[in-house]
């Protein structure tokens, strides 16, 4: 199983580079399925798998000028402090076994998955849709800034990615569409540059925390093959439409998301 999730690791690169995201979708259920991890333990991990294949991302889209760097900071300082927030403090809160009816029992890494799945689902309808695709803007260089919208937009990414550790792409390239007003091109680079920051400020977060003992052999080889990925998904997009694709990945998400959901609580 160990074998099929470093293979799986390359397609979280993958889905970055050539359709500019789902790659966190991937990564909590590789790690939980495939390696065996609790789902606490992997969304930390898809923090830091995340927020370095995203950075990736972003470092080749600044080179083409598809950053808008202000549109980034407004956006990503609420995120990141609402991210960190959660995974130091609000997540190590919650109790092992939240509810207990007679044989019946919720604990906290089947509600992460749970809401990890809903999550999926959410993102599933929003790439098969993909009704901000053809979004027309009034201008590339002058972005409108709609300030509590996006404080507010930002504050929810952050306080969902720290739960469930998924990147949000699916949430913040709507916002910057909707809010800001930028082209999807620079939506997409700009969504990495915010994703690539909350999730590595995030996982800071629990590598403070005592309770979580990380495996860095494990992290970093999936790490590297999903940054290895990121570069072949780049390079396809020479070969290969990007929205065509990402309505298929869409499907296979819904898919994954509903298996999920019935294997967790069936």
């Amino acid at each position: 199983m160990e074998t099929i999730g470093y293979i799986a690791s390359v397609f979280i690169g993958i889905s970055l580079g050539l359709i500019g995201g789902g790659g966190s979708i991937l990564t909590v259920p590789v790690l939980v399925y495939l390696f065996g991890e609790s789902a606490e333990l992997s969304t930390a991990y898809s923090l830091f798998i995340v927020g370095a294949t995203a950075l990736v991302g972003a470092i080749h889209n600044a080179t083409m000028g598809n950053v808008n760097y202000k549109t980034a900071v407004v956006f990503a300082i609420p995120a990141f402090i609402a991210v960190y927030l959660t995974r130091a403090y609000l997540l190590p809160a919650i109790p092992q076994d939240i509810i207990t009816v007679g044989a019946f029992s919720l604990t906290k890494d089947v509600s992460i998955i749970v809401l990890f799945a809903l999550v999926m689902l959410a993102a599933s309808v929003s790439m098969i849709l993909d009704k901000y695709e053809e979004e027309k803007v009034q201008s590339e260089y002058a972005p409108v800034f709609n300030i509590p919208a996006i404080v507010a937009e930002g504050a929810l990414v952050g306080v969902l990615t720290g739960i469930v550790g998924a990147g949000g792409g699916f949430l913040i390239i709507p916002a910057l569409v909707l809010f800001v007003k930028l082209p999807m091109k620079k939506a997409v680079g700009t969504s990495l540059l915010i994703i690539a920051v909350k999730s590595l400020i995030g996982f800071i977060g629990d590598v403070q925390r005592p309770d979580l003992v990380i495996d860095w052999t494990l992290l970093l080889t999936v790490t590297v093959i999903a940054v290895v990925g990121i570069f072949v998904g780049i390079y396809l997009t020479k070969f290969i439409n990007g929205k065509k694709l990402k309505k298929g990945f869409g499907w296979l998400v819904l898919v994954m998301a509903v298996y999920i959901i019935l294997k967790q609580i069936v």
